[in-house]
This record gives structure tokens, C-alpha cells and sequence, in this order.
């Protein structure tokens, strides 16, 4: 698990700059899925349903600050029941964490910090929310995910002989866009492709978004500086992709492949410019759409268009595994569409956004409001506010999201419908 992928970041979803060997190594002999998304477009919340199956508004980390409640039971719970060891190494964002939610292996940020000195950690100086792009002339120690990489495959030659369920999640490409300087190099910033940005984007939909991308100087930056952000993302993306490659060589190369299931994914996706923004916190698909590959042995691939949610890896994950089905989660199991068998799939996927403290806008003014909730089904997504405007999107003639249509009244019993499963899907 990466942390900030977007979607078409990667070469095997058809991106003509972005290198990722290894993902798309994997990819060639996994399930691609092109419509996966995220239960919600920041960190915690999504992290939090992706092990318990369930959403943020029902198991209660709804924001960045927002500690995973310890009783609620998880996929590690779960496996570690039916004799698998479990382990959680990277970036899991936990907050508290002192609670392991049944990962008896746990290696997290501060396992790595405390590797280097405290003069060697104050060279890796940099905002964690910062796009400015620059190559890192360091040695690999340094940057925790190479760290990561080692440990999970230390774990995988310390439990090949046993059943074992293992997350290995990576930090990158999240900000800072400060990869090592070779992968930052592989990328040009002046022939940097940036996406679509018109001069009135966002001011169509919710005053929130263009609210927060001035403060952030993301509206006004200029195109060179938002190539030189471009350059790092990418090379954060190929260093992660790097670190894939690793811990899935050693998979193979200890004969595991033939008999484990192998899942990549990421927790929410990365603006990466469009819109004229960085990050996440919305709904847009560079946002909530999320890459997802899922390898069985022996199994199918291909591609996958049907619409799923990271919930549903949960209850699907038990089922690949030959295992009894998990029961009072809002997850649902896939695998039949992972085996190429017939299934009845999702009408419509659902996201929740909880406005977070510090991060959003700097007055905190939408802090404590009911959520931004979005229904995306194979034509319409809506993103409803119950307290301001909303946005309603043809993605099917509008894929980039740039006109919203919750005005048209000859649209407005497409929005009751989706409004009333925004609702429905609250309640569970």
C-alpha cells in the first residue's frame, strides 16, 4: 500500500511519463480494477475503513486527528484468529499508536526515526504538506520507505513456512515531493505535462475548495513551479514503486506467489495539479479514485471496470483465502469478480469527506459541519453538501469534472436519487 497514488500514476493505467516497472509487473498478472475507490479522500478515515470494513461515520476516525477506536474489530483481528501472523509495517496512521488493532508485528514511522541521529533527521527537513519539488542527494538509510522495504522482507523470510497476512504500506508518494535524486532526475520538470487548468476552475462548486487552494498559493502558482511540483510527485512515485518491487521480488523469490494473494493499492489519490490543486480533501476522481490491482494464484486477470470500494477487500480478501465469510461490516465480497465469475456489481460508490482541522482552510470555518458525501455511479457523481452547494458531474461527457451541472433543472430528479443514496448509505 503506497500512500497518495493517483490513479493513472502508474504505467499499466496507461500514463506515458509516470515509471513504474514494478507495479505494472504485478499488474500484468493481477486483476486491474479502473473504478476503485477510496471510502474517504484523506488518510486516517480511509485507512480505518480499508481494515475494518466499515465507514468513518460508523467506526469513528472520521478526521486526521481521530485515533481508530481499539475494540473494533479488523482484517488483522480476523486472520489472526485463524492462525495467520500479523504484521503492519510503514505508515498506517494510527494516531495512538500504542493500539496495534490485532498486528502483533508493528513497525511504524518512529521504528525508522529512531535509526538516525537527531543531526541526521534534520536533514530530511521538510513540510509534510510541501509540493515544492527537489531530488534528495542522501544515502537510501535515510528515507524510511527503503527502510520499510527491508523490514517486510525480513518478515516474509521469518513467516514463509506459516500462514501470514502482511501490510506493508509505504509513505510516498505523499508530500513532500522530495524523492532521492535519481528518481527525482528521471523526470524533466520543463517537459512536465501538466493537466487542464483554466482560469476559472472551481468557481463553479463548492466556495470550500477555491477557498483553500488560494490560501495555499496552489491557484496562483505559476506553470514552471507547478512542472518543478510534477517532477517530484512523479519521482516519489517511482522511488515507491521501487520499494513494491522489492518486497514483491522476495515474495517471488521465496516461491510465495504460488500460494498468496497479493493486493496493491492506495489509500486516496493526489490532485497532482488538476484543478489547479495538490493533495486531496475533495472529491474530484484525481482524489477519490484509487489504483487497485489484486493478483490470486493461479487466478484471472485482465481489467476490471465494474465499481468496488476498499471496504469490500476486507470480506473479498477472506473469501480468497478459502475462508468463513465476515459478517456486520458494510464491505462486500468481490472475489467472484476477482475469479472472472459472474457477480452482481455495485450500482454506485460512496466517499465521505469530515472536514479536518488545520488542514482544510486556516479559520477551520467548515470544521465540525456534516460531511461532504459522494455518490459516483457509472454516469453521475454527486458531491452533497447539506449546509452549501453542491456539484453534480457528468463524468461520462465531462470526465474532468469542470461544469457543474446542480442547477439544471431538467437534472434535478438525478439529484434526489443520489442525494437519497448519499442518505441511505449514512445510516449503515
Amino acid at each position: 500500500m503506497s500512500d497518495q497514488h493517483q490513479r493513472l500514476a502508474s504505467g499499466c493505467y496507461g500514463h506515458d511519463t509516470v515509471k513504474t516497472p514494478n507495479i505494472d509487473a504485478l499488474a500484468r498478472r493481477a486483476v486491474r480494477f479502473t473504478s476503485a475507490y477510496c471510502p474517504s479522500p484523506v488518510c486516517v478515515p480511509s485507512r480505518g475503513s480499508l481494515i475494518t470494513g466499515q465507514y468513518a461515520h460508523r467506526h469513528g476516525a472520521k478526521i486526521l486527528q481521530d485515533a481508530l477506536p481499539a475494540g473494533i474489530p479488523t482484517i488483522a483481528h480476523y486472520f489472526r484468529e485463524r492462525g495467520y501472523a500479523t504484521g503492519a509495517i510503514g505508515k498506517m496512521h494510527f494516531v495512538d499508536e500504542s493500539r496495534k488493532h490485532g498486528f502483533d508485528h508493528r513497525l511504524n514511522e518512529a521504528s525508522h526515526r529512531a535509526t538516525l541521529t537527531a543531526e541526521e533527521r534534520k536533514q530530511l527537513h521538510g513540510d509534510a504538506g510541501g509540493i515544492e519539488g527537489e531530488g534528495l542527494d542522501l544515502p537510501p538509510r535515510f528515507f524510511e520507505d527503503n527502510w520499510f522495504a527491508d523490514r517486510a522482507v525480513e518478515f516474509l523470510h521469518a513467516h514463509k513456512s506459516k500462514p501470514f497476512c502482511l501490510w506493508a504500506s509505504f509513505v510516498q508518494p505523499h508530500t513532500p515531493f522530495r524523492p532521492m535524486k535519481k528518481y527525482f532526475d528521471l523526470y524533466d520538470p520543463a517537459k512536465m505535462k501538466l493537466p487542464r487548468r483554466p482560469a476559472d476552475d472551481l468557481a463553479g462548486g463548492f466556495e470550500g475548495h477555491l477557498i483553500r487552494a488560494r490560501e495555499r498559493g496552489w491557484y496562483q502558482q505559476t506553470e514552471p513551479a507547478a512542472r518543478q511540483s510534477l517532477a517530484g510527485y512523479y519521482g516519489n512515485v517511482s522511488q515507491m514503486d521501487a520499494n513494491v518491487g522489492r518486497v514483491y521480488d522476495a515474495l517471488r523469490e521465496l516461491g510465495l506467489e504460488k500460494n498468496t494473494v497479493v493486493v496493491y493499492t492506495s489509500d486516496h489519490g493526489e490532485m497532482a495539479g488538476a484543478h489547479r490543486m495538490w493533495t486531496k480533501h475533495n472529491m474530484f476522481e484525481e482524489s477519490v479514485g484509487v489504483p487497485l490491482l489484486i493478483a490470486v494464484p493461479g487466478g484471472a486477470n485482465g481489467v476490471r471496470t465494474q465499481i468496488v470500494e476498499q471496504i469490500d477487500l476486507f470480506p473479498t480478501l477472506a473469501t480468497l483465502c478459502g475462508l468463513d465469510a465476515v459478517k456486520d461490516i458494510a464491505g462486500r465480497d468481490f472475489a467472484p469478480l476477482v475469479r472472472g465469475q459472474r457477480y452482481t456489481p455495485r450500482e454506485f460508490a460512496y466517499s465521505e469527506y469530515w472536514f479536518c482541522r488545520n488542514v482544510f482552510t486556516k479559520d477551520d470555518r467548515y470544521v465540525g459541519k456534516p460531511p461532504l458525501r459522494m455518490v459516483r455511479t457509472d454516469r453521475w457523481k454527486l458531491n452533497h453538501l447539506s449546509w452549501s452547494r453542491s456539484e453534480l458531474f457528468d463524468v461520462v461527457n465531462d470526465p474532468g469534472e469542470f461544469h457543474n451541472r446542480i442547477d439544471d433543472t431538467g437534472l434535478s430528479g438525478v439529484v434526489k436519487e443520489l442525494t437519497a443514496l448519499a442518505g441511505r448509505q449514512f445510516i449503515q
